[in-house]
């Protein structure tokens, strides 16, 4: 059986402007990481009852590429969107992109990251020499007069970076302007397989509550064995159940939650997930002996992340005549599209993805049933630095 995998794929597309104007600390993993949680509750706000798949380390990479070349208003806004610090984070991320990218991951986790400019447009050499050395980020050269040959060529470099899984991100009526300059890509590619793994003969048809109050016949796995669990609760007193899967090599484990109560709808528990959230179940968390019932899901999505980041402060860097990105280029520059796709794999083998977390409460006699056979919220996470590469809500498998 092949293994699952996740991964999600991050561009913004930068036309030619009109103007141009001018606790413990959190580390940078969970700042952006924080950041894209941000994102992922405006967007589910809108598709409460949808299947909705997001990278938030994505949403933050792309972002940390444009950084320095960003100027004036358009960087601090960008600086206090990911709170980072206004010196410059590079030495930061790119000792987090190392430690996502070394040799222990690579097996598990593919972060690729590339610019595709305009023939003959000139980049300033200090803004792409930085995203090299920062997050190895490949530069080439593409007709963007010739919209379908550069969509093309971009979707095979996706294609190639996601091993099949997005074969196109890039449409050519996205290129069509003959203002287009620069295309930003960040692909995130995870491929984890279950420490405890659930057996195929232990799959079987289980009802599923889906989000608009339709019950499902879905295959859910099943499994007896120790699990890393706890019982949360939000700060306006929702109990929430948490469940850690963890994957071969413990660096990265998958975390489900859900409502305690079945008539509690996931929307309530949404706006309270951050990072320091998650940093709380581990305190919370404790090993327990269970009967875990988990459904076997398949979910993409294209999310469209201008009107989050907007929401988010970041409105200068889509308007022609406020965005300052002079350190890219002496050409006035703005972000025309940002969007991301997005898609994750849970079978018995493992996954591609993201942060599923369940809360569980253990019995005294025999070993309790958890179900998660409803909307729940998943996250996969890098648990060295706290970042958060996957997030996503099902709501229906």
């Amino acid at each position: 059986m092949k293994c699952p995998s996740l991964l999600s794929l991050f561009a913004l597309a930068i036309w030619c402007g009109r103007g141009n104007a001018l606790s413990q600390p959190p580390s940078y993993g969970e700042r952006g990481s924080d950041l894209g949680m941000r994102v992922f509750q405006k967007v589910v706000r809108a598709k409460s009852l949808e299947n909705v798949v997001l990278s938030p380390h994505g949403v933050a990479s792309i972002l940390g590429m444009l950084l320095p070349g960003a100027q004036g208003e358009t960087r601090k806004q960008v600086l206090a969107a990911l709170r980072y610090k206004k010196n410059g984070p590079y030495k930061m991320l790119k000792k987090l992109h190392k430690t996502l990218t070394a040799k222990s991951n690579q097996d598990a986790v593919l972060i690729a990251n590339a610019m595709f400019s305009q023939q003959g447009f000139p980049l300033q050499e200090a803004f792409v020499a930085t995203n090299r050395a920062n997050f190895q980020c490949e530069s080439r050269n593409l007709d963007f007069s010739d919209p379908d040959g550069a969509a093309d060529e971009i979707n095979q470099w996706v294609n190639n970076k996601t091993k099949g899984h997005i074969p196109s991100l890039i449409k050519a009526d996205m290129l069509e302007s003959p203002l287009t300059r620069l295309v930003a890509v960040n692909a995130v590619y995870f491929k984890g397989s279950w420490t405890s793994r659930f057996q195929p003969e232990n799959t079987k048809m289980r009802p599923f509550s889906a989000g608009n109050g339709n019950v499902y016949d879905v295959p859910m796995m099943s499994q007896l064995s120790v699990f890393n669990t706890s019982v949360a609760t939000t700060p306006q007193g929702l109990k929430y159940k948490v469940i850690e899967l963890a994957y071969e090599g413990n660096a990265v484990s998958m975390l489900i939650a859900l409502p305690h109560e079945a008539d509690a709808p996931l929307a309530q528990l949404i706006p309270h997930i951050s990072t320091a959230t998650v940093q709380s179940w581990t305190r919370l968390m404790r090993m327990r002996k269970v009967r875990l019932f988990i459904p076997k899901f398949t979910a993409d999505a294209e999310v469209d992340l201008k009107a989050p980041l907007k929401a988010l402060g970041m409105t200068d860097m889509f308007t022609a005549d406020k965005a300052d990105f002079r350190r890219i280029s002496a050409e006035s520059l703005h972000v025309s599209k940002a969007l991301q796709k997005a898609k994750i794999v849970v079978n018995e083998d493992g996954t591609k993805a993201a942060a599923a977390t369940t809360a569980i409460l253990m019995a005294r006699s025999s070993p309790p049933w958890v179900t998660v056979d409803r909307p729940f919220l998943f996250l996969i996470r890098h648990n060295p630095t706290g970042t958060v590469l996957f997030m996503g809500q099902i709501n229906q498998p």
